[in-house]
């Protein structure tokens, strides 16, 4: 269709493979319509009609690409995001947006000012797991909030292969990695805190970059939020704890999307962003503060092809993105 969004992605590794190359081939709003890769050809194999350019720089220049994903490494958003609205693109921004404030803001003044969008992809906003704690809060059972805590835990002892990703450059820690996803859920469902402190540190052997790192979000009615990112927790905690004057919701990470495209399960497979069956969140309220009562909440069917769909709305029909620019911006600042 020629009224298609012709989308070039900036790499093929996993954000690529996973992420975003089988959604845009899905989605009938969008072309998948070239890619870099500068040694190995993964992509134009998976996809062969796509181009392969051997440089971003050449990938650019290519007049017929409406929207760039960049999904490169962290310390290089501000600079390709740049060169790619400069060139007429729209831009789709991977998490983090970019490391400092200063260049966060310098994109969106960029992009209004040659009339383009650039988009943050925060997709575990179409997760299972969050859009169940979404839900929960939206039903008042909690009552008014008073402690939260959202982990990010993962088991990852050896530096990784990718010797980029264990540089001690800005952008590379668990922070702006995983951290970046639930600071970016307590804005989403919290709204902006007043003030934050953190802490980090290094554990695993020879690491040069931050494996551990908390933070603590206040907020004007007394809400105090706890949000913890680690490489190094053997046995995960529930991603999700919410304690309100009435109840509590406790809910594991949950989500199997990732699995199931990195298992070969398509998004248009009937299964695809299924929860696995007893992993539902737990949800203890009182009524009127005597009546004790428990619920098991499932999450709902997800499915990342909703955040390219809220994309394809902003471009062709201007519709109000999810996530805001001030949003952004004070995710940024707290990373920073």
């Amino acid at each position: 269709m020629a009224h298609n969004i012709k989308t070039g992605v900036l790499s093929y590794g996993k954000s690529g493979r996973l992420f975003h190359c089988p959604f845009l081939e899905l989605h009938s709003g969008f072309d998948l319509y070239a890619i870099v890769e500068r040694t190995k050809k993964n992509a134009k194999s998976k996809y062969p009609n796509i181009i392969s350019y051997n440089s971003v720089d050449e990938f650019l220049n290519d007049s017929n690409i409406e929207l760039v994903i960049v999904n490169t490494p962290s310390p290089t958003h501000f600079e390709f995001g740049l060169k790619a609205i400069k060139a007429g693109k729209h831009v789709v921004m991977e998490k983090p947006f970019t490391v400092t404030l200063k260049e966060a803001k310098t994109l969106y003044k960029t992009a209004k000012k040659h009339n383009k969008y650039i988009l943050p992809y925060q997709n575990r906003r179409y997760d299972s797991d969050y859009l169940s704690v979404k839900n929960v809060l939206k039903s008042g059972k909690l009552g008014d909030l008073i402690e939260v805590h959202f982990r990010y835990d993962r088991y990852v002892y050896k530096l990784s292969d990718t010797i980029s990703k264990e540089l001690a450059v800005p952008g590379n820690s668990v922070l702006y990695n995983l951290g970046a996803h639930v600071i970016d859920a307590a804005i989403s469902l919290f709204g902006e805190p007043i003030a934050w402190t953190k802490t980090s540190g290094q554990f695993r052997p020879n690491t040069k970059i931050d494996d551990y790192a908390q933070v603590h979000l206040k907020y004007p009615n007394g809400l105090q939020v706890f949000i913890t990112a680690s490489l190094l927790v053997a046995n995960p905690m529930p991603a999700f704890i919410l304690y309100g004057k009435n109840g509590a919701y406790v809910k594991e990470r949950t989500d199997v999307q990732e699995d199931q495209i990195e298992a070969g399960i398509q998004p248009d497979d009937l299964q695809y962003g299924v929860e696995v069956k007893d992993k539902e969140g737990v949800l203890t309220y009182y009524e009127d503060g005597i009546t004790k009562k428990q619920e098991h909440v499932a999450s709902i069917k997800s499915s990342y092809l909703n955040i390219f769909e809220d994309m394809y709305q902003t471009i062709r029909n201007n519709k109000p993105y999810l996530v805001t620019e001030s949003q952004i911006l004070k995710q940024i600042e707290i990373l920073e």
